[in-house]
């Protein structure tokens, strides 16, 4: 980010993310990621997605029922400190409830961000130069901290065809290219899994992942310095690579 003019809407990037960012255990049908979040981060993740379920005083990091061996403040922590080492770059953050009175998880959220001025709580849309070196919450109508985000297609998606999700998420980027720059942070989902199909139910989100980046990394290549380059907001990823990363990142270079 770095390179983004300070005056830039946060809107107006294209971002790559990851979907149910630190899901790395539970079996195949529960594995969305192959890194851990510091190297998420480090390969340029910019959007995390996180389950939490509340017990007592603490957000755990979940997938189902299967704990993610991080607490919400640990990613704070290991986010936070990677932003003061590159204090150029933003990460937006949506927290998602998992098995938990969304209000409660909302008043716990608010609780332990409210001190640290490294956490963009606002719902107006920021510019770069006022988000450099911070987390920025995002969230939907029914979550109160952030900046609003609209949704294009359900990460968990279930997936039968491999084609059909292709030409799916293309109609997803063509919309997501047109609601771009404006007041809400467009999520734009790659991933999905056959579980609950028949025809799919061998596809485990990591299948569907090793069809669809590919085809994903070279609908984004079409996009080259002599050609005009859309904006396309977040896409949130299963088990990206560092060349699908790297192309969304190049969208934002002029």
């Amino acid at each position: 980010m770095r390179a983004v003019e300070d005056s830039s809407r946060l809107s107006a990037l294209s971002v790559p993310g990851s979907h149910d960012s630190l899901s790395l255990d539970g079996g195949a049908l529960a594995q969305h990621q192959a890194w851990p979040l510091d190297l998420q981060l480090r390969a340029g993740i910019r959007y995390l997605e996180l389950r939490v379920l509340a017990l007592g005083n603490t957000l755990y990091v979940m997938q189902g029922i299967m704990y993610q061996h991080n607490t919400l403040q640990e990613v704070l922590d290991t986010t936070l400190a990677f932003l003061s080492q590159y204090p150029s770059e933003a990460v937006l953050l949506q927290v998602l409830s998992e098995m938990s009175e969304l209000t409660r998880v909302n008043r716990m959220v608010q609780d332990l961000v409210g001190p640290e001025q490294r956490v963009w709580v606002s719902s107006g849309m920021p510019t770069m130069k006022e988000v450099r070196g911070k987390v920025v919450l995002v969230q939907k109508s029914s979550f109160t901290l952030g900046v609003p985000l609209q949704a294009e297609g359900g990460g968990d998606g279930r997936v039968s065809d491999i084609k059909d999700k292709e030409n799916s998420l293309a109609k997803l980027l063509d919309q997501a290219a047109v609601a771009c720059r404006g007041d809400n942070i467009v999520v734009s989902h790659s991933s999905g899994s056959g579980f609950g199909t028949f025809w799919g139910m061998f596809l485990t989100p990591r299948r569907v992942a090793e069809r669809v980046n590919p085809w994903l990394n070279h609908y984004l290549g079409q996009y080259t310095p002599n050609h005009p380059r859309p904006c396309f907001g977040v896409l949130a990823m299963d088990f990206p690579g560092f060349d699908l990363i790297q192309n969304i990142i190049n969208l934002n270079w002029y």
